[in-house]
C-alpha cells in the first residue's frame, strides 16, 4: 500500500489490545480459568485469541459456546462473566506487554504536540488500570472503553466523542487499530484509518474488502511520526 500524504493531523487515537500491547496471553488465561471453573475442558490458545476484539462480554459468550455469534445460556454466561472479570482484574498484566516500539512511537508523536487517545472495546476501568500498569496511561489525553458510551466500535460514536472532547474536526483525527472494528468505526466517523500489521486482526484479509480496507498500513508505530515529520520539516524549511 502506498504511503499516503497526511496533513493537518490534530490527534491520534489508538486501539489497545493488539495495537499498543500484546494482551492475548492474559485474556486467554482468564478464558481457560473460567472454563475450568465452569467444569469445561480448556481450549487452545489460538482459538481463544480468535475471539478477542469485541469486548469481554462477547468474549465470554464465545469462549463458552465456541461460536462467534451464539449466546451462552444467561445463567451460565453470568456465572462465567463474573468469574472472568474477577480473574482477569487480578491478573491484568501477568503476561501482557507493550509491543516493542509502542513507547518509542508514542514518545515521537508527543514531540509534535498533538493529543493522543485510546479508544478500546475493553471495559473502561480495566483499560485505564492496564495502561497504568504498563506505564503509559499519562501519555493519553482521553481513554474511552467499550462501556464509556452507549455504543462501542464499530460504531463511530466513540471516535466522534473523542474528537468533540479534544475540540478538533474528526477529519483531522487518525484512528490506529488492528481489527475490522477499528477500520469500520474510522470510516463511519470520517477519520483517517491506519491498520497495524502486527496485531490480532488479519490486515491482509481486511484490506481485500473495500469496507474494511484501511487508508494506510503500518508495521510499527514510529512510522506514523516518520510520515508526519517530513511534511512538517518541509514546511518549516520553506517558511
Amino acid at each position: 500500500m502506498t504511503t499516503p500524504t497526511i496533513e493537518h493531523v490534530q490527534a491520534v487515537a489508538f486501539d489497545l489490545d493488539g495495537t499498543l500491547c500484546h494482551s492475548a496471553p492474559d485474556l486467554i488465561a482468564a478464558g481457560n480459568a473460567m472454563r475450568t471453573y465452569l467444569g469445561m475442558e480448556t481450549l487452545p490458545d489460538s482459538e481463544i485469541e480468535s475471539y478477542i476484539g469485541d469486548g469481554i462480554g462477547r468474549l465470554v459468550h464465545r469462549v463458552i459456546t465456541r461460536e462467534r455469534e451464539t449466546d451462552a445460556a444467561p445463567e451460565i454466561w453470568e456465572k462465567g462473566f463474573v468469574f472472568y472479570m474477577q480473574y482477569y482484574r487480578d491478573h491484568l498484566s501477568d503476561f501482557t506487554r507493550l509491543y516493542p516500539e509502542t513507547e518509542a512511537g508514542l514518545g515521537l508523536l508527543k514531540t509534535l504536540g498533538i493529543p493522543l487517545a485510546v479508544i478500546t472495546n475493553k471495559t473502561e476501568i480495566l483499560a485505564v488500570e492496564l495502561l497504568k500498569q504498563l506505564g503509559i496511561a499519562d501519555d493519553f489525553s482521553l481513554i474511552l472503553g467499550g462501556d464509556s458510551l452507549p455504543e462501542k466500535k464499530p460504531s463511530p460514536l466513540p471516535l466522534q466523542h473523542c474528537a468533540e472532547v479534544l475540540g478538533i474536526d474528526i477529519a483531522n483525527m487518525m484512528m490506529v487499530g488492528d481489527s475490522h472494528n477499528d477500520i469500520l468505526a474510522a470510516k463511519a466517523a470520517g477519520c483517517f484509518s491506519v491498520g497495524v500489521t502486527f496485531g490480532y486482526g488479519d490486515m491482509a484479509l481486511l484490506s481485500q474488502d473495500k469496507a474494511t480496507k484501511p487508508d494506510w498500513l503500518i508495521g510499527s508505530l514510529p512510522e506514523i511520526y516518520e510520515n508526519l515529520q517530513p511534511q512538517k520539516t518541509k514546511d518549516d524549511d520553506e517558511a
